[in-house]
């Protein structure tokens, strides 16, 4: 079975194409499953489109889950067409956001760390300023807010885990307990990690990744497609590097209930 489960359009500002476009694309690369998961609006903030390049508007977001409907039913003979949606992990408005997302039909929901402590992850200049004992705390807060949005209970999927592998210089080398101790609690949530392999560049690397299976870690794909072409991109390469590092099986999901199936050799 060929999945993906992370692909944006574009309705949040910072992809192209349609949802449509993301389906075909899909059908052309053999995927039995395509799930859409675009970024929530910012629900908290009263204007309809606090950022361009972050965001749907939140009067899209109606007509965003109409379109994904009606695109399954079109589809149901060629492809499953999956409703999801990559909702920010925000502390402060988890209740919000919980009520929101139990209001709509959802297969499955991504949550994803976008900023932690007032750090974005894209914000290298920040890092770069840092002393060494800086950056390891900077390292645990962010392993902090992913533990924690795995406790939250709202997601199906943690989003680009250890994202900040790809933007930070010397990240990775950075070596902290901090880890373990966010599998652990990844692990006793229940919670799926995905592995994300946008900009050719895969997050979680393998060394996080053999912690998670120790742990006992369940994993699933998600291209983070954000031009069709890229859409289920390095899904054959990824399930074989789980096959080594020993994983077996990964996690698909419809009607936000999970289900196992064995990764190909």
């Amino acid at each position: 079975m060929k999945f993906d489960y992370h692909t944006h359009h574009e309705r949040c500002g910072h992809a192209v194409g349609s949802v449509k476009e993301y389906i075909e694309a899909a059908i052309a690369q053999g995927l039995d499953i395509i799930g859409i998961s675009d970024h929530t609006p910012f629900f908290a903030i009263a204007e309809d489109r606090p950022s361009l390049t972050g965001s749907m508007a939140k009067s899209e977001f109606p007509a965003y889950i109409r379109e994904v409907l009606e695109l399954k039913k079109d589809y149901e003979e060629k492809i499953e067409v999956l409703l999801g949606i990559e909702a920010d992990f925000l502390p402060e408005h988890l209740d919000l956001y919980r009520s929101v997302i139990a209001s709509y039909p959802f297969d499955y929901v991504i949550g994803s760390v976008h900023e932690f402590a007032g750090i974005g992850i894209y914000d290298s200049e920040y890092w770069e300023g840092l002393t060494a004992a800086r950056k390891l705390e900077v390292k645990n807060l962010f392993y902090d807010y992913i533990a924690q949005s795995a406790k939250c209970g709202l997601y199906d999927i943690l989003g680009h885990v250890d994202s900040l592998n790809r933007y930070f210089y010397g990240y990775p080398e950075l070596r902290t307990e901090a880890a373990d101790v966010t599998l652990k609690a990844i692990a006793a949530s229940d919670v799926v990690i995905e592995i994300n392999s946008s900009d050719n560049n895969w997050v979680p690397d393998g060394y996080f990744l053999e912690r998670a299976l120790h742990y006992g870690v369940k994993v699933t794909f998600g291209s983070d497609a954000h031009q069709p072409e890229r859409v289920g991109e390095h899904f054959s390469a990824i399930g074989s590097h789980l096959y080594e590092i020993g994983y077996r099986e990964w996690a698909i999901f419809r009607k936000r209930e999970r289900l196992m199936v064995p990764i190909s050799r």
